[in-house]
């Protein structure tokens, strides 16, 4: 066969396997995010009703949390429909047939590993850049009508946040994000002699790129040891030194109520981690977050990953020669799915607990099940 014969081939075999390949993976996609939607609704349905939400609220809260559930089923779609496809091809013989021709089988899986890449990428597209906005969304729905004293946006009393490298402590009462307006924010500024310097102000707004405080007054140390002297109160006192960034407050918070509420992770993004990591410095967090967070944030950066290792995973369990049923694909994605999981469980409360490195303890499922789909491929006979 010619060389120009040979590419047309070729692309004619890529084009059958990626059409019997998203003809299932469409098929999986919609069953799982319905039966997400459906168990997410069940779970929230008292919720929903203490909230006193109608229907078009349920429906704009399904549309809202829809992005989330599509980050979380896209590699478990992806398996089901990689292990239904090869198990297809093997049934039949195709993948026989292939080989037989002269066709390697890693040649012949090149499209499952493209869809990988693909599908890796709308992973992280989702859970970096949609995710966040969606779950504030749904927060925003669920609080529409009925407010609780728990809620996220109803915390007042909000203890501040550090920034070690500039050495300065943020506290305040009350954090508007919407009007960029801090309500009593007092500043604790630590000197390089050791002193200190405190601001208090009934409230404080960021515009123009700096913070602006309103009847703000100053609290002064000779040193370390002396007390405090206060200054003559100033009506506006416009301070361009304070970087903190509104936003950088609202990651802070978010933070804070993960670590005291237990709140849901989802709206976290990596950007949102590295900005709070540059106000503890080395990445120790000051309130001994650095775990968890770490292990957060190269979690973040391996589940894209996921996807090629769901492709190596499906590859031999799902190519091994044979007539087998075409529901072996299920029960295979089922038991690799729940192996997975529970790896990755284990792994991450290792890494949150300080046990293991938090890159190790997120990257630890990938490297297992990903060398494990190497080696089994390479014996596929």
């Amino acid at each position: 066969m010619s060389r120009p014969d040979y590419a047309g081939a070729m692309r004619l075999l890529d084009r059958y396997v990626l059409r019997e390949l998203l003809t299932p993976l469409g098929y999986a996609l919609g069953g799982f995010l319905v039966f997400w939607i459906s168990w997410d609704l069940f779970n929230e349905l008292q919720e929903m009703q203490e909230r006193k939400l109608h229907l078009p609220d349920v429906l704009e809260y399904v549309a809202a949390m829809t992005p989330e559930f599509l980050a979380t089923i896209l590699p478990i779609a992806l398996l089901l429909a990689l292990l239904f496809a090869l198990t297809h091809h093997a049934r039949h013989q195709e993948l026989t047939a292939m080989r037989a021709a002269g066709v390697s089988l890693w040649r012949i899986c090149a499209p499952y590993f493209l869809v990988g890449l693909v599908a890796g990428a709308a992973v992280f597209t989702l859970n970096e850049y949609v995710v966040p906005r969606s779950t504030d969304w749904a927060r925003e729905i669920l609080q529409r009508y009925v407010q609780k004293p728990d809620d996220f946006s109803m915390r007042r009393q909000f203890h501040g946040f550090v920034n070690v490298p500039a050495r300065r402590v943020w506290k305040f009462d009350e954090f508007r994000p919407a009007a960029a307006e801090l309500i009593a924010p007092e500043v604790i500024q630590t000197l390089p002699d050791g002193s200190q310097w405190v601001l208090r102000a009934a409230r404080a707004v960021w515009t123009n790129g700096q913070w602006t405080f309103y009847h703000a007054q100053e609290f002064v140390q000779a040193n370390e040891r002396s007390p405090f002297v206060p200054r003559p109160e100033t009506n506006v006192l416009t301070l361009p030194a304070f970087r903190e960034t509104p936003r950088q407050i609202t990651v802070e918070m978010k933070i804070s109520a993960y670590e005291s509420l237990g709140k849901h992770k989802a709206d976290i993004s990596i950007a949102d981690i590295l900005s709070h990591l540059q106000f503890t410095g080395d990445g120790a967090g000051a309130r001994g977050d650095s775990g968890w967070l770490l292990t957060e944030l190269h979690t973040r950066l391996a589940a894209p990953w996921t996807c090629l290792v769901v492709v190596l995973m499906a590859i031999p369990f799902g190519a091994a020669s044979g007539r087998r049923n075409l529901f072996a694909g299920v029960a295979g994605s089922l038991f690799i799915c729940f192996a997975f999981f529970v790896v990755q469980k284990v792994a991450y409360a290792l890494g949150a607990g300080g046990h293991l490195p938090g890159w190790l303890a997120a990257w630890l499922p990938n490297l297992i099940f990903g060398l494990a789909g190497l080696w089994l491929t390479a014996r596929v006979r």
